[in-house]
């Protein structure tokens, strides 16, 4: 199989991005004018987060049309990583922000940048040991799948094995590229699934349409309980992703969110 072979250049990988791409590129503009308490900052910083998580699925998708599968596991480590420091940063927030405690320093310094985030490591303890978010701990972490992807990530990064350094060379022909195309594709989706299951649940209004603050805006009175309703493109993206990938996390948000997903 080679990276230009109609097989390879038609996966479903690709229109998989194009739609991951286009999902964060909305819920930046979407969270943007929600403040970040606990900070300095003048608009939210997840909104900065997201631009940067859509630059890299862009860089992805580009590198793998190249067929530098290697490099697409490294950039999708660095996703992963993306993903852990916003629900790190969040849960963090709202631990420490109070009226007593209104700047949360040891995040406003990473903002600041006059201090460093933990490592990987311990932002990921924090969040399993999180009561914020313990009813998705309890679906994401039964089985050993996000073990598993880190170290398929971690694999590719450190060329671990030869086969790794072979999933860069786009001029050799290999019976297992699509294989481990369909491999990336599933844990793309996973991460993404985690990210957006953390959010959605500790951020419920991260969810809403603008239907509520246009009317605000305009000067009309605002439609009866149009703050709970739910921005379309995250409806698709919970019903798509979510619903479908995952229906016991999905079950869970909706059992514990004032937002109208369907």
């Amino acid at each position: 199989m080679m990276v230009t072979d109609k097989e390879f250049q038609n996966h479903h990988i690709f229109s998989e991005l194009e739609r991951y791409i286009k999902f964060y590129e909305s819920f930046a503009w979407t969270v943007f004018s929600f403040c970040s308490m606990g900070t300095n900052a003048i608009c939210n910083i997840d909104s900065y987060v997201y631009s940067s998580i859509q630059g890299t699925l862009e860089s992805i998708q580009q590198i793998l049309k190249n067929g530098r599968i290697n490099d697409a596991y490294a950039l999708l480590r660095k996703y992963h990583d993306s993903a852990i420091i916003n629900v790190y940063t969040n849960i963090y927030l709202q631990d420490h922000f109070s009226i007593e405690n209104y700047i949360v320093e040891k995040i406003n310094g990473w903002l600041t940048g006059k201090e460093q985030l933990p490592e990987y490591r311990v932002m990921s303890r924090y969040i399993r040991e999180s009561e914020k978010v313990a009813d998705i701990n309890v679906h994401l972490f039964t089985d050993d799948r996000y073990k598993k992807i880190r170290d398929r990530c971690n694999d590719h990064t450190h060329y671990n094995f030869f086969h790794n350094v072979l999933m860069n060379d786009n001029a050799i022909s290999l019976d297992n590229r699509l294989q481990v195309l369909d491999t990336f594709s599933s844990d793309i989706r996973d991460v993404l699934i985690l990210h957006l299951a953390y959010i959605f649940f500790l951020n419920e209004h991260y969810m809403t349409s603008s239907n509520y603050l246009d009317s605000l805006e305009c000067g009309a009175t605002p439609e009866f309980d149009s703050q709970y309703w739910v921005a379309p493109f995250i409806q698709a993206a919970f019903d798509d992703l979510i619903v479908k990938g995952r229906p016991d996390i999905a079950a869970t948000i909706k059992q514990r969110t004032s937002m109208h997903l369907t």
